[in-house]
């Protein structure tokens, strides 16, 4: 039987326990100073607001990317598909120069770059930043939005990237 004694709030044990919910997976990108950007975030949350269209993730304080991206005019916003599965970590890498190796993208007259494969895609502006511990919640305004149902989603879960069943 579990007691109150075998709650913790040790980082390891606290991330551990956050890979336990599935979420799904976001390449956030842009042309930045003419070249690609994109940066990979699972904390994406979709339907902040309606009205007008909102939407939210969370950007580590460490992030080298997000201060790039955060200058742009739009990002693009695509939720990673199944054919994404095997370029996600790629995508994530700390090497900026191979993150687009291989990946189809669209760009938009507005900067925002987007993937090719993707479920949804969302172009953004900034809209408000708000200081959360190491991290910062950042608000995005959508201005333009396209899905594709004919593809699915992956999701984050237990530090692995899955599909979804029926």
């Amino acid at each position: 039987m579990t007691s109150a004694q075998d709650f913790t709030t040790d980082p390891e044990e606290m991330k551990r326990a956050f890979s336990r919910f599935p979420s799904g997976v976001a390449a956030l990108s842009a042309l930045v100073d003419g070249q690609p950007t994109l940066m990979i975030v699972s904390s994406l949350a979709v339907g902040v607001s309606y009205e007008p269209p909102m939407v939210s993730f969370a950007a580590q304080h460490g992030s080298t990317t997000w201060p790039e991206l955060s200058r742009t005019r739009a990002i693009g916003v695509s939720v990673l598909g199944e054919e994404h599965t095997g370029k996600a970590r790629q995508m994530a890498s700390r090497s900026k120069d191979s993150r687009f190796a291989g990946l189809a993208t669209l760009e938009a007259a507005s900067g925002a770059v987007f993937l090719e494969g993707a479920p949804v895609w969302l172009e953004c502006t900034v809209e408000r930043s708000y200081p959360a511990g190491d991290h910062d919640i950042i608000l995005l305004r959508v201005l333009a939005m396209m899905t594709d149902d004919e593809r699915n989603p992956v999701v984050w879960h237990r530090q692995t990237f899955k599909m979804l069943g029926d």
